[in-house]
């Protein structure tokens, strides 16, 4: 098996693979080999990689099914090695919401996988109304509404905080540096 981290990631609007893009550069400053994949194409080995780092974002209350089939069709080899696994959505904007203990989202996704990543966190996304289609709109402001978050705003809103990013990301590096001393 190779000393690499496999980053795969599910993205709606793209804030998941911004966030999985900043862990690929945070690895590379620390000359970790990794590599980087949208779930959608990816057709790699995964015996190639010493840690997975799976990033799926949320819309409208479930991640997408394919991030599901995935960890179920790969589920003996993902208990295997040093896993990791982290949600994107909205919900995460609250304090009371923002952990991995604490996010409905990413609580409902591990317990219908059965999957136990040695890692998981959870990151709030972007709201971007301007980019959305007229239902996804419509939607996504009723659920601001109902969740007492903006509803009107002209501008993107990033809520994502990247130190706790680098901080998840760093935690992985203190796994992977422990592990490689073990090996030698």
């Amino acid at each position: 098996m190779e000393r690499k981290i496999g980053i795969i990631y599910s993205s709606v609007d793209g804030q998941t693979q911004k966030i999985c893009k900043e862990l690929l550069e945070f690895f590379n400053q620390k000359q970790i080999e990794t590599e980087l994949y949208s779930i959608d194409s990816f057709n790699g080995d995964l015996l190639e990689f010493h840690t997975i780092i799976i990033g799926a974002s949320v819309r409208y209350g479930k991640h997408k099914d394919k991030v599901y089939d995935f960890i179920i069709n790969n589920i003996d080899y993902l208990n295997k090695i040093t896993t990791a696994f982290f949600s994107v959505n909205l919900v995460a904007r609250k304090e009371d919401k923002n952990s991995a203990s604490t996010n409905p989202y990413l609580i409902k996704f591990l317990k219908k996988t059965k999957w136990v990543p040695n890692f998981s966190d959870v990151f709030a996304g972007k709201l971007d109304y301007k980019s959305y289609s007229l239902i996804d709109n419509l939607m996504i402001k009723l659920i601001m509404k109902l969740t007492n978050g903006p509803i009107k705003s002209n501008l993107p809103i990033e809520f994502t905080k990247w130190q706790r990013v680098d901080n998840f990301g760093q935690r992985i590096i203190n796994n992977y540096k422990n592990n490689e001393k073990e090996e030698i």
